[in-house]
């Protein structure tokens, strides 16, 4: 198994388009917005994969330094990034996906996420074109 990053910033009001961020959707392939499902992600030209892992700690480090990046332009208290850290290196091994959302500043919404490849909810091919056993 290994790991995909992505990132998804925009205005938080366009994610209210749910029927295009959905893969039986026409509209889906040309898609700019990050998809309901992170592991629909790979099938979407819109967000790419900003990295991939072979190891799950170095997907939880990503995940910690993008969180990072946005902490600043949190309106509200910041969540327990700790908590979430854990939660991911549980997860991720086992075959789960992380997804984080998040509200910023000036209605602008933030997506941070992992995919696991191969995925066990979408048939998608890996993106980095790897075997997936």
């Amino acid at each position: 198994m290994h790991w995909h990053a992505y990132q998804w910033v925009g205005a938080g009001a366009v994610r209210g388009n749910e029927a295009v961020r959905r893969p039986l959707s026409p509209d889906f392939p040309t898609s700019v917005l990050s998809p309901m499902r992170i592991g629909d992600w790979p099938a979407g030209p819109g967000p790419q994969v900003a990295v991939t892992f072979g190891e799950v700690w170095l997907a939880v480090v990503w995940l910690a330094g993008a969180y990072s990046k946005i902490r600043e332009e949190l309106p509200l208290p910041e969540v327990l990034l700790e908590e979430r850290l854990e939660a991911a290196l549980d997860l991720l091994p086992r075959g789960v996906d992380v997804r984080w959302g998040e509200w910023l500043r000036g209605g602008r919404f933030v997506t941070i996420g992992v995919f696991c490849c191969p995925n066990r909810h979408v048939p998608h091919p890996c993106p980095m074109r790897r075997p997936c056993p």
